[in-house]
């Protein structure tokens, strides 16, 4: 059964499952097991905090209050707050991601960052990730793991890892309907529930999206259900299935030279449209996580799966079927307050691709040009152990192993097929003083490792000297040790969170594109040596109970170190101040929240530094009104001067006027919701 028929078969038992909520709930003693059945959302998050601030570095909790108030489509709109974490939109839910300038110069889709939903890994097993398919509006909150701190989820990569949390049926009692729209013919949808008992739960929920987009060639939509259900097995035992099932169609306008991108941002190259550039993804993945708390140890474990079809017209048709599937598990010995608690687990993933590729007739496909299998497998086995000497210090080590194996057969094209395989080690070590109530000040040294995917391994075949090379590069893992201090925590009426880190790299994966609107696949190379450090600032100020200032600051200084080529340039696209900020005035039931970005200079646009973006700052604001206790209102206000400005960047080796490497910051758009809980 093709994916896309099994979404439908979902989203039609969705609906008629929540039809038969109210008998089902209603069958429930609400009144003699509420306190049996019934944990609050904003419990959840107080305690998943408590928890992630146990950790010696740099770490975030954001609850989904945080983002409620504004039209939620992606990363940009959920992270635009959180320390060191930078998201740029480029068009729909695509943006970049990156942490400690992980993928800095991928231009497309995201590497060096792990995600996980509710704990369980969703990357593909070659390490890649994308996180179209992750909801905002199903969020209950996202937990952020900047560089080695992801030690916690088994996270060995340069940025880490974020974690997306859902809610459950005894958090998310009862029912939901919101309906956004706005600018650019957008609306969305969403109708959830959530019930449970003595025996279980469930949690359900459908969204819908679709949007004309802010520029040419941009439209969008989707449907996506996520749900859970949670068995109680026995008082010390439980087990949770998890489904998810989307539908996504988004048309990719591309990116832009340096004049158009300034004077006419609303435009999609005619190369886009003529071939209808998109990306269409079906997908469903089920999940299981069983959990059997026996006191002082917690033992987790669970499988996963995800199915995926992607029809990708770019310059030519990218035609791929995926399944990848894996194991998890995890032992927690100790409570969270004990002196001692040792953790340990593994995550293991395995997947293949059965990749093809055609001549791109108008969005079609034409004659096969590709027809590959891709293999990969990757596990990361984890430790760490946390020691409390004394009432006011914590000292943290562990390290994660990881094992990766990639294979390619290209079946057209044997210079592009080969396998690689790769072991692992990164250790980590810190320490966590609490000098008094609410302040924290921490230090660690860390190793990661990032293996190379798919794409860095399986690149195009070119000449030099008249020499064919092979199109299956040999790209070594790319490694590096990061030191950093910091210190987080609250006094009267602020609130703070400051990190200092530096990671010298060595074999920094890097890509270009050709930038000359050819679409060419990306070469990707090792660096010799570079360095990544910087300053990841949050902070809060609430001097009345009707005004609360909040600002997130990024200090990112990334260079190489004495390259052959390169010498000592600075690393292109990400700028070197970011600065993001939001003034909250109102009571509980109605607020107003003016809000500015301000980028002083944007980033270099290659690795000769020939080429800068300029600056720009960008202002919006936001409105939210609680009419009743069921119902409430928000407004959403996006870049309201309407500058038209360089956000996200594709690195090319030397950029000239004619480079098509440059994406439009958002267009000026206003949105509004509503929203009904019962």
């Amino acid at each position: 059964m093709k994916k896309s028929i099994l979404i439908r078969v979902l989203s039609s038992t969705c609906i008629s499952t929540l039809a038969c909520l109210p008998n089902i709930a209603l069958g429930a003693d609400r009144d003699a097991t509420s306190n049996e059945i019934i944990v609050s959302a904003e419990r959840l998050v107080d305690e998943a905090r408590d928890a992630i601030e146990l950790t010696p570095g740099g770490v975030d909790l954001v609850s989904s209050d945080e983002f409620d108030d504004r039209l939620a489509v992606s990363f940009r709109d959920t992270l635009a707050l959180s320390p060191g974490v930078y998201t740029q939109p480029r068009f729909g839910q695509e943006v970049r991601l990156s942490i400690r300038g992980s993928g800095i110069s991928r231009g497309f889709h995201m590497r060096g960052i792990l995600l996980f939903q509710d704990g369980m890994p969703i990357n593909l097993a070659d390490n890649n990730g994308d996180f179209q398919e992750l909801d905002p509006l199903v969020f209950q909150h996202l937990e952020v793991y900047r560089g080695g701190n992801a030690l916690k989820l088994g996270g060995s990569t340069l940025g880490g890892a974020v974690n997306a949390v859902t809610p459950t049926g005894r958090s998310f009692n009862g029912y939901e309907l919101r309906l956004d729209g706005g600018s650019f013919n957008t609306m969305r949808g969403k109708i959830a529930a959530g019930f449970a008992d003595v025996h279980g739960d469930a949690f359900l929920a459908l969204t819908a999206d679709t949007s004309h987009g802010e520029r040419q060639h941009s439209q969008r939509r989707s449907l996506r259900f996520t749900g859970n259900v949670g068995l109680s097995l026995s008082d010390s035992a439980e087990t949770r299935f998890y489904v998810s099932a989307n539908t996504i169609a988004q048309d990719l306008p591309g990116s832009l030279n340096r004049i158009d991108v300034l004077a006419k941002p609303v435009l999609s190259l005619p190369n886009n449209v003529n071939n209808d550039q998109e990306r269409d993804i079906d997908s469903f993945r089920f999940q299981n996580k069983t959990t059997l708390d026996l006191g002082d140890t917690r033992l987790t474990g669970g499988v996963f799966l995800n199915a995926k079809e992607l029809f990708h017209p770019i310059f030519q048709v990218i035609d791929q079927t995926s399944t990848d599937y894996g194991v998890f598990v995890r032992l927690d010995h100790g409570a969270q307050s004990a002196p001692f608690v040792l953790s340990i687990g593994s995550n293991a993933r395995l997947g293949h691709v059965d990749a093809k590729q055609f001549l791109n007739i108008s969005g079609d496909r034409g004659a096969m040009t590709g027809n590959a299998r891709q293999e990969a497998t990757t596990i990361d086995s984890f430790a760490h152990a946390r020691f409390k000497p004394v009432a006011t210090v914590t000292l943290i080590a562990g390290g994660v192993l990881t094992y990766g194996k990639r294979r390619i057969e290209n079946r057209r094209n044997p210079l592009r097929s080969g396998p690689a395989e790769f072991t692992e080690f990164s250790p980590k070590f810190g320490i966590l003083f609490e000098p008094m109530q609410n302040w924290q000040v921490f230090a660690n040294i860390s190793r990661s490792v990032e293996l190379p995917g798919y794409s860095e391994l399986n690149q195009t075949p070119f000449a030099v000297g008249g020499v064919t090379l092979p199109g299956f590069v040999n790209v070594d893992p790319q490694r590096a040790w990061t030191y950093e201090i910091g210190t987080r925590g609250a006094r009267g009426i602020i609130a703070w969170d400051i990190t200092l880190y530096r990671s010298d790299i060595n074999g920094e994966i890097l890509q270009f594109n050709a930038g000359d609107g050819s679409g060419a696949l990306a070469a990707t190379f090792n660096a010799d040596r570079t360095r990544h450090q910087g300053i990841e600032a949050g902070l809060d100020i609430t001097p009345s109970s009707w005004l609360k200032w909040r600002t997130s600051y990024a200090f990112n200084d990334f260079t190489f170190r004495g390259d052959a080529t390169y010498g000592n340039n600075r690393l292109p696209v990400i700028p070197r101040h970011v600065l993001r900020s939001e003034w909250q005035l109102g009571t509980e039931n109605y607020t107003v929240t003016p809000t500015v970005e301000w980028v002083p200079q944007g980033g270099t646009a290659d690795y000769v530094n020939s080429s800068r973006a300029p600056g720009y700052a960008l202002f919006g604001a936001r409105a939210e009104a609680q009419i009743s206790s069921r119902i409430g209102l928000f407004l959403d206000a996006r870049n309201i001067g309407n500058k038209k400005a360089i956000g996200d960047i594709s690195a090319v080796v030397t950029a000239n006027p004619a480079s098509v490497i440059y994406y439009p910051v958002e267009r000026r758009a206003l949105y509004g919701g509503i929203k009904a809980r019962f």
